[in-house]
């Protein structure tokens, strides 16, 4: 019996010591016991880019229309005809222009005879009113007769020469050359010249040159520049970039869903005929670039690790834990908003993780450049993980990382 209450007690004792201990141990490493999820320090180029989405369109686009009304008698080309300057490209029935020619002519042909006659009784009371034989009112009217006469010669003639020109434009001709991308009439149809002249055909003169009209929102068209470079593609070809260039900016604004946008005119090189009329481009103007450059994940730029691994961690003198936590935690981020270009990266070590001053570029949205006592390959901590089997780099398992096909560049 007194062997039991021994044995008793000394459980009762041992359990709290032994649950001391435990807690001690591990409360006392628990500030190393961090499993850090790192990305690389690379070397490479990082691009600001404007995005936008546009419309491709040909170099020049011309649409053929008429100014006479009739039947559309003949079409001489059709979709994806290759035209010449001057070519006939389709006709329009002559019968009634011809015959408003001929009864034009008829009329001129009058009013010259009318002329002809009050020109000889204008003569007539000239030499009699130099006679004194007629009164001044009868040579005034003979006078007057005569001009209006001649007046009349000249509208009628301008009403021949209209006949003519009307005409003359039954006889539809390609004012460039071109390839015919629009037919919009039959044969049969009657076309009715109004205010607005009908369109017959729509052709632009030369699809290896392109170009690609770009809606650039207020807030992003102060920093567009002429002859800046573009990169775009197209859903028709998704694995391919296309590469152009900033040819105009024009100044006229545009509303789009209660947001003022500008047109930006971008000039594409189509040398192999891919891009075609009305395909919808998604742009990357570049407005700065840097090359060959320390670049790294942004969100490495604002992980910020526990105070407790700074002040428990036994790697760290008193000294360094009092500096790092006054100059990271406090003056860092009244540094950061009086100079935005001044920031802290966490380096990993094989003792640990160490701050390190730098000043960061410009970036893209996944990779920010940065400038400071760096080497390439160096491992920089973006956040903690909850075990050491989740501990990955973040270039290549990041679950949130976009991905980046690879396509063929275009020039």
């Amino acid at each position: 019996m007194k062997h039991k209450i021994i044995w008793a007690v000394l459980m009762v004792v041992s359990i709290p010591a032994v649950g001391w201990i435990l807690y001690g141990y591990f409360s006392g490493n628990r500030s190393t016991d961090y499993f850090w999820r790192t990305t690389t320090i690379e070397k490479g180029d990082v691009s600001l880019m404007v995005t936008s989405t546009g419309l491709v369109s040909a170099d020049t686009t011309v649409e053929i229309g008429t100014q006479v009304s009739g039947i559309l008698s003949k079409l001489y080309v059709d979709y994806n005809s290759r035209v010449r300057k001057g070519q006939i490209i389709a006709l329009i029935d002559t019968t009634i222009l011809y015959a408003n020619k001929v009864d034009a002519e008829a009329v001129f042909e009058r009013a010259q005879a009318q002329l002809s006659g009050f020109k000889k009784d204008l003569d007539r009371q000239k030499n009699l009113i130099n006679g004194q034989i007629i009164p001044q009112m009868e040579y005034d009217v003979a006078l007057t007769n005569y001009e209006v006469a001649r007046a009349t010669v000249k509208s009628m003639k301008a009403q021949l020469d209209r006949a003519i020109i009307n005409l003359r434009y039954a006889t539809i001709k390609s004012p460039i050359n071109g390839i015919v991308i629009a037919r919009n009439m039959d044969v049969g149809q009657t076309v009715i010249s109004n205010f607005s002249s009908p369109t017959l055909f729509t052709i632009v003169n030369n699809l290896s040159k392109m170009q690609v009209q770009a809606n650039v929102a207020e807030a992003d068209i102060g920093e567009i520049k002429m002859a800046q470079d573009v990169e775009f593609t197209v859903d028709a070809y998704p694995n391919e970039i296309f590469i152009g260039h900033v040819q105009q900016i024009r100044l006229q604004p545009v509303n789009i869903q209660n947001v003022v946008n500008y047109t930006v005119i971008i000039d594409a090189d189509n040398a192999d005929l891919k891009l075609m009329p009305g395909l919808t481009a998604n742009i990357n103007i570049k407005i700065k670039h840097r090359s060959d450059i320390f670049k790294v994940l942004a969100n490495a730029l604002s992980f910020m690790p526990p105070y407790e691994y700074i002040e428990k961690n036994t790697l760290f003198s008193d000294a360094e834990k009092k500096i790092w936590y006054d100059k990271i935690v406090l003056m860092s981020r009244k540094l950061i908003s009086e100079q935005d270009s001044i920031s802290f990266i966490w380096l990993k070590k094989t003792d640990g993780i160490y701050p390190v001053k730098i000043v960061k570029g410009i970036s893209d949205g996944v990779f920010t450049e940065i400038k400071g006592p760096l080497k390439e390959g160096e491992q920089v901590v973006t956040g903690i993980n909850q075990s050491a089997s989740s501990e990955t780099n973040a270039n290549s398992k990041n679950p949130f990382m976009p991905k980046m096909p690879s396509r063929n560049r275009r020039m």
